[in-house]
């Protein structure tokens, strides 16, 4: 089940098995990187409708007994699109939010940062790859850095698809991943994705990043 540590305000929230989790921090705290009223309408509006809509899709089925990632996992593509799309939003949002914090900046460390190197060379030649994928991906979606084993692999998916799903063209497990949708950045950066992906890496927690390798 993705942790998320309980800190800030909740909206109100309809009834069913999925709810949303609170922000790990205050919503202005990433500024200036991510503005806070991105941030109050990108949780609080957005993700939220993606659990609001999951509980009515998944109402009186047996995904509605499933935790999140157990749901996403069993996704493929006879899944109904409500739940697909939905699921797939809960899920990349709280891991998300998660792996984002004032404290992030700077490079990772130990075998994270090997894995990186053996794959990309240097950190600086995987920022450039990262920005490539993340510049790349048209219209709405997702960049990932996925664990196969001790290796590391950077995909994107559309729209809010992961790479847990049974559909995904590359299959793994993410440590890592950005929010490219426009909602995402729009307010702040409008079409100029690159500074967006640019400053994200000022927000980016190497510490949790590294954990979900394993590290």
């Amino acid at each position: 089940m993705v942790a998320f540590q309980s800190f800030g305000f909740a909206p109100a929230q309809a009834e069913g098995p999925f709810k949303l989790p609170p922000l790990p921090y205050d919503a202005g705290a990433l500024e200036p990187h991510i503005d806070k009223t991105t941030m109050e309408i990108h949780h609080g509006k957005h993700h939220k409708a993606y659990v609001d809509n999951l509980n009515k899709a998944v109402a009186g089925t047996d995904m509605a007994k499933m935790d999140i990632d157990a749901l996403v996992k069993s996704i493929n593509s006879s899944t109904p699109a409500a739940i697909r799309n939905n699921g797939g939003g809960h899920w990349n949002h709280t891991f998300f939010w998660n792996i984002l914090g004032p404290s992030g900046g700077g490079a990772p460390k130990g075998a994270l940062a090997d894995a990186i190197n053996r794959k990309y060379t240097s950190f600086d030649n995987f920022k450039t790859e990262w920005g490539k994928a993340a510049g790349g991906r048209f219209g709405s979606g997702w960049v990932w850095l996925i664990k196969n084993g001790n290796d590391v692999e950077i995909t994107s998916t559309p729209n809010q698809d992961n790479p847990l799903m049974g559909l995904a063209e590359k299959k793994g497990t993410p440590i890592m991943g950005l929010d490219v949708w426009e909602h995402a950045y729009y307010l702040k950066y409008q079409n100029r994705r690159p500074e967006y992906v640019t400053a994200a890496w000022n927000v980016f927690d190497w510490n949790k990043i590294g954990k979900n390798f394993g590290s």
